[in-house]
Parts: structure tokens; C-alpha cells; sequence
């Protein structure tokens, strides 16, 4: 009798200690990427970059799991850090962190630095990868030409998102964001929504609505997006996104961003292992609020699964933008300390990369 409870008891507890373990995740994704980007200022040319770079894209590390506390509620965590394994930043930056907890009848509860709900109807994104995954800004080492592309998500520190439970028959998942205030520059609490609708038929629509959290001002977003193949004979899937920006800023006049997102994928079967190629079309008025600030951005690629974990990229793009902020370092002509000074002009960057993406 006491054998049959020493062993029931080791067996108990090696199930708690299983259950407390975490799972460790992440990628690494090294790329070759030829870079030719051009600034002309009112001074002329005052940037002009035409070189390879060795880029390290989103790699990452993380550690996640859930443990039950009561036999409807399970406690969540996950701890994401971003590295730059080519080495050109040292250490680990956070990305989603949070603790929270699961009830099959509430829904899931996240309390950290969160992912931003905006983000939650990104369907249509088929340029994900390497380079050209650049909502927002681009940068090229020191110099930056800031705001080539419409208002991205942001992850959103000291932030509660909570994420309806799903209910049998109903293709809807309902999620909601709170962030404290003084978060990215702004006085005041932000929130966002987001619901997507997708009922496995091939067809998904989303829509969200962000307030002083990616940006000081509100977002609306729509997405839809058809998976062709499931209603004739062409294996493509087409995406649409569509986003209007309203920025609040109190030390200028501003107009609406309106961005547009068009995008295409379809698989190949003419290879031994899986394929796939895509473009994706981008185009941006009135970039950060900007009258007459305007981008286009076309971006081609490709994807080979050595396995599900083990993926090849080739992709080339090219932005165009006008009348845009370029920050650069130069001399104060009175002190003759390095400050950080500001033009408006026209950018073109030209992009071809390649990368190997490996998941574990």
C-alpha cells in the first residue's frame, strides 16, 4: 500500500513539474540584402547608400506555457526577447512579454507589453519576411528616412489585451487592448478593438480600431482577404487593407493617412518540396499626417520549405516616397557637438535579398 502511494504521489508530481515547464521558441533569420536608397534634400543628394548588408530579421527567442490553477482557469506566460544575431546590436530586446490567465468561460486575460490589437487584422500581409516587412519606418544604420509606409502595430507596454472565448457556430474572434497612460508620448490611456471574422470557407474580414496607442491619434482598420482555390480553379489568394490615421498633434496642422495594402500569394507544385511566390503592393497619402507626403511601395518574393521549419527567401522591392523626414547626424556650427538634424525631401529605396529563416 505505501509502494502504491509513493508512486502515485511521484507520478502527481511529475505531471505538475511538466505542465510548469516552458517551451522554448524562436528563430533565426540571417539574409544577404543589396541595398541602394537615395535621399535628395534641398541641398541635393545628402544621402546615397549602394552596398550589401548581412541583416538578422526578427530573430528571436522566447519561453511560454500555462499551468491549471482551478479546473476552468489555466495561468498563461510567455517571455519574447529580439536579438540581432548578426551582431550589429548587442543583448535582447523585449517583444511580447505578459502573465495573465485563461478561463474557458471569460476568455484570456494578458497583462505586459503586448502586441497592439491593430495588429490582430494583418491577414493580408504576404511580405512578412526579411527586408520589405516594413509598416512604418525605414532604417539603414544611423541615418533614418522616417515614415515610408502608413501607421504600423506596436507593441504596447503596461497594456491588458483580452481575447473573447470562441463559441461553437460562431466564426467571430472579438478582442479588446487597454494601455496606461504616458505610453509612446501620450497623456492619456489608449485602447483598441479588433474582431475577425473567418469561418474556414476561404474567405476572412477584420476590422480594429486603435486610440493613442500606436500612434497619438485614432486608426481604423479594414481587411479582407479569398482564398480563390476554394471556389475555382486558381490556387491564389488575394488580400485587401484598407487604414485611415487620424494623428493629434498640438504643434502642427495634419491630414488623414490613408493607406492602401494590396496583396497576392499561390502556392507552386511543380517543386519537390513545398513553394510559394507573392507581391504585395503598398500605397500611403499623407504619411504621418503630412499634406502631400505620399509613398509606393511594390514588393515580389518568394518561399522555399526545406521543411516546415527550415524556409529559404528570395525577395526584391522597391519605395518610392515623397517629401519625407530624413534625420541625419551632423555638426552644430556654433558648438561643434554632433546633434541630430532634420530635412524633408524624397527617398527611393531599391532592395533584392536573400535569407535563410530557421524555426525552433
Amino acid at each position: 500500500m505505501k509502494k502504491l502511494l509513493l508512486a502515485t504521489a511521484i507520478a502527481a508530481l511529475s505531471v505538475s513539474a511538466a505542465n510548469a515547464a516552458p517551451t522554448v521558441y524562436g528563430k533565426a533569420f540571417l539574409a544577404a540584402d543589396y541595398v541602394n536608397a537615395e535621399f535628395d534634400g534641398p541641398a541635393g543628394n545628402m544621402y546615397d547608400e549602394d552596398t550589401i548588408e548581412i541583416n538578422s530579421h526578427s530573430s528571436r527567442i522566447g519561453f511560454k506555457g500555462s499551468e491549471a490553477m482551478t479546473a476552468n482557469t489555466d495561468v498563461i506566460y510567455q517571455l519574447e526577447y529580439g536579438t540581432s544575431i548578426d551582431g550589429d546590436s548587442n543583448g535582447f530586446k523585449n517583444r511580447d512579454t505578459f502573465l495573465g490567465v485563461n478561463n474557458k468561460q471569460f476568455g484570456e486575460f494578458r497583462v505586459g507589453k503586448n502586441q497592439s490589437t491593430l495588429d490582430y487584422v494583418n491577414n493580408v500581409i504576404t511580405a512578412d519576411s526579411g527586408y520589405w516587412d516594413n509598416l512604418g519606418q525605414t532604417q539603414n544604420e544611423n541615418e533614418v528616412v522616417e515614415a515610408l509606409n502608413m501607421a504600423d502595430s506596436n507593441r504596447i507596454p503596461s497594456s491588458i489585451v483580452w481575447k473573447a472565448p470562441k463559441y461553437n457556430g460562431l466564426p467571430l474572434q472579438l478582442s479588446a487592448m487597454y494601455s496606461s497612460d504616458d505610453q509612446n508620448g501620450n497623456d492619456d490611456a489608449g485602447f483598441g478593438v479588433a474582431m475577425m471574422f473567418d469561418q474556414g470557407t476561404g474567405f476572412t474580414a477584420g476590422v480594429a480600431y486603435d486610440k493613442d496607442q500606436n500612434i497619438s491619434g485614432d486608426i481604423i482598420r479594414g481587411t479582407a482577404t479569398v482564398d480563390l482555390g476554394k471556389y475555382m480553379a486558381a490556387p491564389v489568394t488575394l488580400g485587401a487593407l484598407y487604414q485611415v490615421a487620424d494623428y493629434d498633434y498640438s504643434n502642427r496642422d495634419t491630414k488623414k493617412e490613408k493607406g492602401l495594402i494590396l496583396s497576392a500569394q499561390m502556392p507552386l507544385s511543380n517543386f519537390a518540396r513545398p513553394a510559394s511566390i507573392y507581391t504585395q503592393y503598398n500605397k500611403t497619402d499623407n504619411l504621418d499626417g503630412f499634406d502631400n507626403s505620399d509613398s509606393n511601395q511594390i514588393v515580389v518574393g518568394g518561399k522555399y520549405m526545406y521543411k516546415k521549419n527550415i524556409i529559404a527567401h528570395l525577395y526584391a522591392g522597391m519605395n518610392k516616397a515623397d517629401n519625407v523626414v530624413y534625420a541625419y547626424k551632423t555638426k552644430d556650427p556654433v558648438s561643434n557637438k554632433d546633434i541630430i538634424a532634420r530635412s524633408n525631401g524624397d527617398a527611393e529605396v531599391f532592395v533584392v535579398g536573400t535569407g535563410l529563416e530557421y524555426k525552433f
